[in-house]
């Protein structure tokens, strides 16, 4: 375990909050995936908010296995995150540096999946995500990382929507852990309609 210098059931009810007024909304959506949604979680409203950045990163931080060396993720929606948790883990013991996988390689120059510091084959990466409903995108992630040499044994999420993304990692031979599920922040959501009812 980290020495986290924070307390972490604080940052883990800030950020909760934080998702709960600032990224929840309710209507008509339609997902990534291509399903439709009551509910719609944009966490980028949390994660490029000063205080959503430092709760993401110390959260999600204390969540790392020991052995990771470095995070990473599938641009757009990993990059502040894995920003947050390398910056929140430089004063520490262990820190961990930032990786962000590209969608397409890059049209110039060295053409490469992955940016950020060179870091030698074998390294301990996980992958972290905003928020998980099938589990595709973090999953192209952990191909690319591996595909370029690195060990990636970790995916973990903001917000998990319950929707197939832990069994998907499962049968991929991936740990997988949300900060917290759906079921969390509607559960939040109504204790607080009922607060200002």
């Amino acid at each position: 375990m980290f020495d986290l210098g924070f307390d972490l059931s604080t940052a883990r009810a800030e950020l909760l909050d934080l998702v709960v007024t600032r990224a929840y909304r309710e209507g008509d959506f339609t997902l990534s995936s291509g399903q439709k949604s009551s509910y719609y979680v944009n966490c980028k409203e949390v994660t490029l908010h000063p205080q959503g950045a430092l709760r993401t990163g110390q959260v999600l931080r204390s969540m790392l296995k020991p052995e990771a060396e470095a995070v990473a993720g599938l641009t757009l929606g990993a990059d502040p995150i894995v920003t947050a948790v390398s910056v929140v883990s430089a004063s520490s013991e262990r820190p961990v540096s930032a990786l962000i996988v590209r969608k397409e390689p890059k049209g110039h120059g060295t053409q490469a999946w992955i940016e950020g510091p060179q870091l030698p084959p074998g390294t301990q990466v996980a992958v972290l995500e905003d928020v998980v409903t099938t589990g595709q995108s973090a999953l192209k992630a952990v191909e690319r990382l591996r595909a370029a040499g690195y060990q990636v044994q970790q995916v973990l999420t903001l917000l998990d929507r319950l929707q197939g993304g832990a069994e998907l990692y499962a049968a991929q031979g991936l740990q997988f852990a949300a900060a917290f599920t759906i079921n969390d922040l509607q559960a939040r959501v109504r204790q607080q309609a009922g607060q200002h009812s």
